[in-house]
């Protein structure tokens, strides 16, 4: 529960200001002090703002009219606060900012928000301070992957098929998904199969996570196919889209694609396997307008070694200030989280190869198969 107070603490901590602008308006002031046991007390002042809005991460976002406000950590670490000022009523015209706040007396005990038994405690997992492990698979198993943990995503969206004119049938089977020997495997092959009347020379697998977040930390340490026309991707939808034949349905809502967001933690084309991509999808929250962002590395350029011989963890790190995607820590890509953008809402994780469409390109004629191994999937908050 948030109160509002009246009462300043003394305790002040150095902080830094990311800012930005919808439009021209009263500088936005921004206050605030530390109390006992994890608490923060934050005050924030622009002339002529109707609403503030604070964004304190794991699905805690508030507004108020007054601009004062208490929120209490449970755990020790940094943690970044977007505050926005809104000056109309349609949240078009805003002022923007965050501050980031380390947390030192939080006692650390708090009672969890997740369920713990969706830790898979299997292997020891990466620390990361100011985050929590919330839901992780390690693939220490034999067999399909976890019905418990992850969702197959074969009904076709449209048409028989897939978006973007992909080649490939998405399936339930073994065939295409299993995991064995500590890792998940996707199999992409060449075979014919058809589904709702609709045949594809090509079969794969497409996973949703059950689990999913708004802000946070999701690693993935993978190893990528290497045969042309593959395509294979780690990414997030938000949980809203409403896309038939996910798991989460339209439980969130039904806003559809791009309006969900979408974050392409990485890709990669078919005839490049040197090259990794990062990119965001989305639909600007003032215009409606269809907007993206995307940087494409070189392995050589990130210092890394060959990613189809080799595993690397792919991170998403996100807050309300930025959206960032490392290769082992190394930055990929990276997106401002402004008040433009819809990435405030929950996603959940999908791993996938397709064939083909506008990333895999021309298959070679001696395609037969290919596989993306996961070591790993591990969502902080």
């Amino acid at each position: 529960m948030i109160k509002f107070v009246k009462s300043f603490f003394a305790s002040f901590l150095f902080f830094s200001v990311i800012y930005c602008s919808g439009d021209s308006n009263g500088e936005l002031e921004i206050d605030f002090s530390l109390g006992e046991n994890g608490l923060v007390n934050i005050q924030a002042k622009a002339e002529q703002a109707v609403v503030y809005r604070f964004s304190f991460g794991t699905n805690a976002v508030f507004e108020n009219a007054s601009g004062v406000i208490d929120y209490t950590y449970g755990n020790k670490g940094t943690y970044t606060v977007g505050i926005w000022a809104f000056f109309d009523a349609e949240y078009t015209s805003y002022n923007y900012e965050t501050i980031e706040i380390e947390i030192t007396s939080a006692s650390g005990d708090s009672s969890p928000n997740f369920d713990p038994s969706l830790i898979d405690t299997s292997e020891e997992t990466t620390i990361h301070t100011g985050y929590e492990l919330v839901w992780n698979d390690e693939f220490n198993y034999e067999g399909s992957p976890l019905d418990s943990k992850w969702h197959h995503q074969y009904i076709p969206l449209f048409g028989g098929g897939w978006a973007n004119n992909e080649k490939q049938h998405y399936t339930a089977r073994t065939d295409n998904s299993y995991v064995s020997e500590g890792t998940l495997k996707i199999i992409a092959k060449r075979e014919g199969y058809t589904f709702e009347g609709s045949r594809k020379a090509y079969t794969s697998a497409r996973l949703n996570s059950k689990f999913d977040i708004a802000y946070g930390r999701i690693d993935v340490r993978a190893k990528m196919p290497a045969s042309g026309g593959t395509w294979p991707a780690i990414w997030t939808l938000g949980t809203n889209v409403g896309e038939r034949g996910n798991f989460h349905g339209t439980s969130d809502g039904n806003v559809g694609w791009p309006d969900c967001g979408e974050i392409d933690i990485v890709e990669q084309n078919g005839s490049e396997k040197n090259k990794l991509l990062g990119t965001f999808h989305w639909a600007d929250t003032s215009s409606g307008d269809y907007a993206s962002y995307s940087l494409t590395k070189t392995i050589s350029s990130l210092g890394i070694s060959d990613v189809t011989e080799n595993f690397h963890v792919y991170s998403l790190v996100w807050t309300a200030a930025s959206i960032k995607i490392y290769v082992d820590n190394k930055l990929l890509s990276q997106l401002t989280n402004s008040a433009n953008v819809p990435f405030d809402n929950p996603h959940y994780l999908i791993l996938n190869i397709a064939m083909g469409g506008t990333l895999g390109g021309t298959i070679p004629s001696d395609f037969s198969q290919d596989v993306m191994e996961i070591d790993y999937v591990r969502f902080y908050q």
